[in-house]
């Protein structure tokens, strides 16, 4: 059984072919994390305030499920440009104190509207 979430705490999805997060067998799996202000819509400039967006979208969108950011088992982050893995990690570093998931970083050569930085994660569902 799987039902699809959504929150007006996260950049939305409408008219796009996927979902925010979809919860299922006790896990939450959630799209790729824009790095827009889901209020304002806007999106910050540097590489440090988009993963800082991004990771304050997640966050909020797994609050909003009934889990936590210390229930994130996986992580995959998508970078502009590995020269910024450093800057990445040091802001990543203050969502994920403790007991960090397991991460795959991957490089690409674009992200949608022109982003640095992406973020999908996988969470456990409190119980």
């Amino acid at each position: 059984m799987r039902r699809i979430f959504n929150t007006d705490n996260y950049p939305s999805t409408k008219g796009r072919p996927y979902s925010q997060a979809i919860i299922a067998n006790g896990f939450l799996f959630v799209s790729g994390s824009s790095p827009r202000n889901p209020k304002t819509g806007i999106k910050p400039t540097t590489l440090r305030e988009q993963t800082l967006q991004a990771l304050t979208n997640i966050k909020a969108l797994l609050e909003d499920a009934g889990t936590s950011i210390d229930n994130v088992v996986k992580a995959t982050v998508y970078l502009k440009d590995l020269k910024d893995y450093e800057a990445m990690n040091e802001v990543y570093a203050t969502f994920f104190k403790e007991g960090q998931p397991a991460r795959t970083c991957i490089a690409v050569s674009d992200l949608p509207g022109g982003n640095l930085f992406e973020i999908e994660v996988i969470a456990v569902l409190s119980e």
